[in-house]
């Protein structure tokens, strides 16, 4: 089979985002790649780390790490107010350990509207909506110059899996092109720890995900 794998999304819209939130409340695989991540922070960084995340959306992987790890602190980035909002919802009562921060990725200075400098950069899902490869890149170049010497970037979102017969959306690429692009970026061993939901024949816009990881 072959066919085109890729979304539309409206995510400035109040009512469309919350319509988003709600269809994708995370499956078992989409936890075990927040587990991942969590892992990574805590085998890489120091135990009172402070986290950036990128593109927080709903904020469910926000809501997932702060509940499991107490002494993290958390900057959410997001260029959608709607999302921010519904974020501000999802990780209620652990607010207090958030700082809400509304910055576009394309904009190669959005580090400049950080609250500080961050010990972990992580994002889900949120890359790929970026446009295309070279956007992709921007932002692991942006990141390995906010991040200290040590300092870890895990990125779990959607890729184009090896061997496909479909065409994907230009965000969606191939685990070795992010790894290339990690490394020109400056990251010296970059890898992919998983590939999540894979499905080569008859994929959906909500399969295929792998978690990159990479330290400074």
């Amino acid at each position: 089979m072959s066919g085109y794998v890729g979304a539309e999304h409206e995510f400035h819209d109040p009512e469309f985002v919350r319509g988003w939130a709600n269809r994708f409340v995370p499956t078992q695989p989409r936890l075990q790649l927040f587990d991942l991540i969590l892992g990574q922070i805590e085998q890489v960084c120091k135990p009172n780390a402070h986290v950036l995340e990128l593109g927080t959306g709903p904020g469910y992987m926000a809501r997932h790490i702060l509940e499991r790890n107490k002494l993290v602190s958390y900057e959410a980035l997001d260029f959608s107010d709607a999302f921010i909002n519904v974020a501000k919802q999802t990780i209620g009562d652990l607010t207090p350990r958030v700082v809400f921060t509304n910055a576009d990725l394309i904009a190669q200075d959005w580090p400049d509207k950080l609250s500080r400098k961050p010990d972990a950069i992580i994002s889900t899902w949120a890359l790929h909506d970026l446009g295309g490869q070279q956007a992709v890149a921007n932002v692991y170049g942006r990141c390995h110059e906010v991040l200290p010497d040590g300092g870890l970037l895990a990125n779990g979102d959607f890729i184009k899996p090896d061997g496909t017969s479909w065409d994907y959306e230009p965000g969606r690429f191939e685990i070795a092109r992010h790894l290339e692009l990690l490394r020109e970026a400056g990251f010296a061993e970059p890898r992919s720890l998983a590939h999540l939901e894979p499905n080569i024949e008859n994929p959906t816009s909500a399969q295929n995900y792998a978690c990159l990881v990479a330290v400074r």
